[in-house]
């Protein structure tokens, strides 16, 4: 048995993140860390990583709860704190409790009713957290176990009541535990002070959901800013609250105006990515450099390319797109409105591309970022691909008759066509220029 001195000492996060990452929440896989089988027979054979863990703990400590017959339940209280190891059962009661209501979450996006079940898992694991609270006030455990408890607590608190749309109050919860995180990581060592940075970090979108859902305007823009930057969880989750957010103003974006006609906005992800393309020009304002610029107009681009997908899902149903006779339908007109949107914001973020380039030039020891320097070749690259672009604008269908359009358009192309031709002639000098040196 472990038997400690004077205090107990419970690094909950600690504990917890090498547990997720070794045991299946690295790739999202709650049911591997909780249960691990939802099989009658494989779930007696397969017990996911909390089960199996809080069974070897109640052995080792002696607090089996009865045997195979018969169940007496043992609670852990303050006389049993002698050693550590009996606050992890608490805490992994929560998890497991916790992690299944994740994988419910999962399922739960087609099959609704698991919803209730979802919510009441999280209330399980609350109700564990408050125990390991609790158990962490008494005078035989650290203060940074009190600590990390009272965050724990106020994070699977503001979990709960985020599921329920109690978000003043998650709100308060969350921010709590994203105070507490910090002020944990300042009292610690450097080399300990990562996982708790991360964690403030990872709280920081639902704080800023709860915000927006209050009332805060700017929150939305947060939430944008923050996708542009997600990665693997994160970004799901960023997607999930952001979608959520949108569903509220679906109904309004009813129909697009272009060039003097509307046609209904139909698909449901149209309508979405419709309400994102309006909130992107305050995002790109809002951004810093023409790296993070890139960056968001690509995640726009790619909203753009599922919408344009679901449009044609749609049209694969609609007759008068099928014949294509006579003008052309709502959801034609509505896909090269749509493809419009892809094109223009494609040659936006290729401008930023060669104003990067231009930059990277300038300073001959600059490295671009595929891990090269950039060359003068890439600037010819980039404008061929601008025109190549104009070049499918003038093509639209539904368009090929505004004159006015298409003027637009050849301006643009002769004025692109210019840069290219000066940037070639610059090009020609240097190769002849630098080939008369070397002879």
């Amino acid at each position: 048995m472990q038997q400690s001195s004077e205090h107990q000492g419970l690094t909950a996060r600690e504990i917890i993140k090498d547990a997720q990452q070794q045991h299946g929440l690295r790739h999202s896989d709650y049911q591997r860390y909780s249960i691990l089988a939802t099989n009658t027979i494989w779930r007696a054979v397969h017990r996911g990583y909390c089960s199996r863990r809080i069974r070897r703990l109640r052995k080792v400590l002696h607090t089996t709860q009865g045997d195979r017959r018969h169940f007496k339940r043992k609670d852990i209280n303050e006389a049993m704190l002698k050693d550590e190891r009996y606050l992890y059962i608490p805490l992994m009661m929560s998890e497991r409790a916790w992690s299944y209501a994740m994988q419910l979450r999962q399922e739960a996006n087609t099959e609704p009713r698991k919803k209730f079940h979802l919510v009441s898992r999280l209330r399980k694991a609350t109700t564990y957290a408050l125990q390991l609270q609790s158990l962490c006030e008494s005078s035989k455990c650290d203060a940074r176990s009190k600590l990390e408890a009272k965050a724990y607590v106020a994070w699977i608190t503001g979990s709960l009541q985020f599921e329920l749309q109690l978000w003043r109050p998650a709100m308060e919860n969350l921010k709590k535990a994203q105070v507490v995180y910090e002020k944990l990581a300042t009292a610690l060592p450097e080399e300990d002070q990562i996982l708790y940075k991360q964690r403030v970090e990872e709280l920081s979108p639902s704080l800023r959901y709860c915000a927006y859902n209050i009332g805060d305007d700017i929150a939305m823009d947060d939430l944008l800013e923050l996708r542009s930057h997600g990665q693997g969880d994160l970004l799901a989750n960023l997607d999930t609250l952001m979608a959520q957010t949108r569903e509220r103003g679906t109904q309004v974006v009813s129909e697009v105006e272009w060039r003097g006609r509307s046609v209904p906005a139909k698909p449901e992800r149209v309508r979405l990515f419709l309400l994102s393309e309006k909130e992107a020009e305050k995002s790109l304002k809002r951004a810093s450099d023409n790296t993070e610029k890139i960056a968001l107009l690509e995640t726009l681009l790619m909203d753009c390319k599922d919408a344009i997908s679901a449009a044609r899902d749609e049209m694969k149903t609609d007759q008068p797109a099928k014949a294509r006779t006579g003008p052309l339908s709502s959801l034609q007109y509505l896909l090269s409105y749509l493809t419009y949107i892809r094109l223009t914001r494609t040659i936006q973020r290729n401008l930023l591309m060669v104003d990067s380039a231009k930059t990277a030039l300038a300073d001959r020891n600059d490295v671009s970022m595929e891990g090269r320097k950039t060359r003068p070749q890439d600037l010819t690259r980039l404008y061929e691909i601008i025109l190549q672009n104009y070049a499918e604008l003038q093509q639209l269908p539904g368009l090929e008759d505004d004159l006015t359009y298409q003027q637009e358009l050849e301006a643009e192309i002769k004025s692109y066509r210019a840069f290219r031709w000066t940037l070639s002639l610059s090009l020609l000098m240097l190769i002849f220029v630098h080939s008369c040196n070397s002879s």
